[in-house]
């Protein structure tokens, strides 16, 4: 009985000891934190409005969720796959677009959101176009005849591709983040359904002049197949859908 009760205090005095190290342990050791909210901000040139949340599962690997909206504007850089005349022919035309990005990461560097990383993906991308003006002219007997149609439509598509990235905190207490996309591309197949329609009731012959016409745009990258009608002419998408991407984030972790 004596010795129990000598032994007593040291069982006290050891279990004082040991919550006092768990405690200046929890002080050394902060929790990670495990979400960051980010923007492209690159992407604002473009139009493009956007954010995304990231969420680390554990030290190595994360889950980051995008959407963007892009207003409704200019296509860009349409000169490049369009001649001066052709262009001219889509003068009004205008698009907007929205995506969705499912994003795992995969971090080689110190982790919970910092250093290297490579990240597959999976991409979900809309656009859309406006009431346009579209002019072709008709040839017949020595004598052209401007025919003017309206424009209207849609396309989406499904990809996957891989992104290569680094991510930094950027002050002491590791809330501002800088996202570097170094790059990133992806791949996948495209649906989309357009209508030119004209207040002109279209002869066959003014018919096959359209569907050359539209068929001779030889928009790259695009598959696209032509249909016409005494209305006007339906334009079917369905081929590949490509993209890449690159730029800056700004985000906060918390």
């Amino acid at each position: 009985m004596k010795k129990l009760l000598l032994l007593a205090p040291c069982f006290l005095l050891s279990e004082v000891y040991a919550q006092e190290n768990i405690s200046k342990s929890e002080q050394i050791l902060p929790l990670e934190k495990m979400n960051i909210i980010k923007t492209n901000i690159t992407g604002y040139a473009f139009r493009n409005i956007n954010l995304s949340y990231e969420r680390s599962i554990n030290r190595w690997f994360a889950i980051n969720v995008g959407f963007g909206t892009v207003a409704e504007g200019k296509v860009p850089f349409m000169n490049a796959f369009l001649s001066e005349e052709d262009e001219k022919d889509f003068q009004n035309l205008r698009i907007k677009a929205t995506n969705f990005t499912i994003e795992p990461r995969f971090y080689i560097g110190e982790g919970y959101g910092k250093g290297f990383y490579f990240a597959p993906y999976y991409r979900y991308s809309k656009v859309s176009t406006n009431t346009f003006d579209f002019t072709y002219d008709y040839s017949a007997f020595n004598t052209t005849i401007p025919i003017p149609l309206k424009g209207l439509g849609d396309a989406s598509g499904n990809s996957g591709g891989l992104m290569v990235g680094a991510q930094f905190f950027l002050n002491k207490q590791h809330s501002f983040v800088l996202d570097f996309w170094i790059a990133g591309a992806h791949y996948g197949t495209g649906k989309g359904d357009f209508s030119l329609t004209s207040d002109f009731v279209l002869t066959p012959e003014m018919q096959a002049q359209l569907k050359r016409e539209i068929e001779n745009l030889d928009i790259p990258f695009v598959e696209y197949t032509v249909e016409t009608n005494s209305n006007g002419a339906r334009v079917k998408v369905d081929g590949p859908w490509a993209g890449f991407r690159s730029g800056f984030s700004l985000g906060y972790r918390f």
